[in-house]
């Protein structure tokens, strides 16, 4: 491996050996090369044997297993622990259970080519927010082949990233949204390492599931990241238990009240409204609205 590897992969888990073993394997088919970059599990106090699993893939993967003491979900911390020991210029974030494309880091690669400093937000297919196709998933999909699953679901346009909707009505590209942070779901996206440390990284009093990934894209937004949409920057979110309870949403709700809060501005504040404003209306209520830029809203109170 080189001095300097291309991107730095980081993966936060939690007691979910099994599914981060699918996504190191479908690493280990990258087209650039696995020379050509790094991986950071980042581990949130596993005991499951996740780091004897990723010590199986020393060899095939440059991969390095970072462990912090389990103190409650500290995703935010597990995150950020990957992005103080990369040494890549590029991140790319994802998640346990995430199986990227082969082409998916050379995509990204290529965005920050483009653009810089970019966020780039890539594509997933297969996420349910409460599970609810994951039999059928699970019946129809072959995860072992990563590349041949992401080219039928295209092709038959099925199980799209949740977030297809919104790029329907909106196409054009996303640099020009006055809120694109909102889309920006740490499952798969990249940004620069240097940016992603000088913003802060996530915000480790988020200690509860949701909003810490589109907080820290808000920073890279305002820090004049450029965000942009990679549709071959593509993986697979392997279907695994989880439930959109009430006691979910409503962590989820006191976490956006925490960054209307935090911020104080008038688009921050549509994050705080209850009941919750889809991240994907957020940006026609800013234009309808005609609500002023975080930057120019804060300027003007200074005077």
């Amino acid at each position: 491996m080189s001095s300097t590897p291309a991107c730095s992969v980081i993966i936060p888990t939690y007691n979910r050996r099994d599914l981060l073993r699918l996504s190191l394997n479908a690493l280990c088919d990258q087209d650039i090369g696995t020379d050509a970059f790094e991986v950071l599990v980042a581990d949130d106090g596993s005991d499951d044997g996740t780091a004897e699993m990723v010590a199986e893939f020393r060899g095939r993967l440059a991969v390095r297993h970072l462990f912090q003491p389990d103190e409650g979900h500290r995703v935010a911390a597990a995150r950020n622990l990957g992005i103080a020991n990369a040494t890549s210029d590029v991140s790319v974030l994802v998640d346990s259970g995430v199986l990227l494309h082969s082409g998916a880091l050379r995509a990204h690669l290529r965005s920050h080519e483009q653009d810089q400093p970019a966020a780039v937000i890539g594509y997933v297919y297969c996420f349910n927010l409460d599970n609810e196709d994951a039999t059928e998933m699970m019946d129809t999909l072959d995860f072992a082949d990563v590349d041949a699953t992401i080219a039928r679901l295209r092709s038959e346009q099925r199980w799209l990233d949740l977030r297809e909707e919104f790029y329907a009505r909106e196409p054009g590209p996303l640099r020009n949204l006055p809120a694109p942070w909102g889309l920006y779901w740490t499952c798969n996206v990249s940004a620069r390492t240097s940016q992603l440390r000088a913003v802060g990284g996530l915000d480790e009093s988020i200690t509860s599931w949701g909003s810490e990934d589109i907080d820290l894209g808000y920073r890279l937004h305002r820090d004049g990241a450029i965000f942009s949409l990679n549709r071959d920057a593509a993986a697979i979110h392997h279907p695994h238990p989880k439930e959109w309870s009430a006691e979910s949403r409503q962590g989820l709700l006191r976490n956006r009240r925490y960054l209307a809060e935090k911020y104080d501005t008038p688009i921050t504040r549509l994050l705080g409204v209850e009941p919750m404003i889809s991240l994907f209306d957020i940006n026609d209520i800013i234009r309808n609205e005609n609500l002023p830029s975080c930057q120019d809203y804060l300027a003007a109170a200074r005077r």
